[in-house]
């Protein structure tokens, strides 16, 4: 069953995407039109006008600086859901958003709350399928960047305790700020979903995931926010209501 799953994953995000309009940057060129990736000679082609004709460039993976998408239609309505516990309504929007986009910038963000709607359905091992596909493009998102939270939330779900401590040793040794961040609050929800709510958990959880996020990583502004958000509920279900409104003041 994990193989077919697997695999359903990967043909999803195998299949061919549709054309993207934007903007893609190299060291020597910027071009604008419609782009698309291609997955086995891992190039961007970019569709173009020149005149009354449309003209083709080609662009391998290596030579591409930045890419600049607009946000898909939809994004925002599904990462609400997602954010308001109803990830499962999101699903079917953030698998197409996946699979259009793919390598187009907007894929592993999409593919971050399609793997944590996964986990709010009670289905991390779905999440990570789609996390597990992204990664075997691009190794570097188990441990940095949009997605990288959501594979080690669904690694902890799923209690794969050996290779999520890998990936945030790499997070903090390898990644961004951001990185580091994102590894010390997963450090904070590993602590609680090890250990409950029990008061010296949860203090736990604080003194070396959410707090030290929250008073260390100003540069780091979403990062800074998550961990101020879930510092709030471990005041909340420790009595200090007062602590709790004035962290979630500081959120909005």
């Amino acid at each position: 069953m994990r193989k077919y799953l697997l695999a359903v994953a990967v043909a999803a995000l195998a299949a061919d995407v549709f054309a993207v309009k934007g903007t893609i940057v190299t060291d020597a060129a910027s071009m604008s039109g419609d782009i698309t990736y291609q997955r086995r000679q891992k190039s961007y082609v970019v569709d173009y006008k020149k005149g009354n004709n449309t003209v083709q460039a080609e662009y391998p993976l290596a030579d591409v600086v930045k890419l600049d998408i607009p946000k898909p239609n939809g994004f925002d309505k599904a990462v609400e859901a997602v954010n308001n516990g109803q990830g499962a309504s999101a699903i079917p929007m953030l698998t197409k958003i996946v699979s259009d986009y793919y390598m187009l910038n907007w894929d592993k963000t999409a593919g971050r709350y399609l793997a944590l709607a996964y986990v709010a359905a009670g289905q991390p091992q779905k999440g990570l399928d789609v996390c597990q596909s992204m990664i075997n493009e691009d190794k570097t998102a188990a441990y940095s960047g949009d997605l990288a939270p959501a594979y080690w939330t669904c690694l902890m779900k799923l209690g794969k305790a050996d290779l999520l401590e890998r990936c945030l040793a790499k997070a903090a040794t390898s990644g961004s700020r951001n990185s580091s961040a994102a590894a010390l609050i997963m450090r904070g929800d590993m602590i609680v979903d090890a250990g409950g709510d029990k008061p010296d958990v949860l203090k736990q959880a604080l003194r070396d995931g959410y707090l030290r996020v929250a008073l260390m990583y100003g540069d780091c502004p979403d990062e800074k926010i998550e961990a101020m958000k879930r510092a709030a509920n471990c005041f909340d279900k420790l009595g200090q209501a007062s602590r709790a409104e004035r962290l979630r003041a500081q959120t909005k």
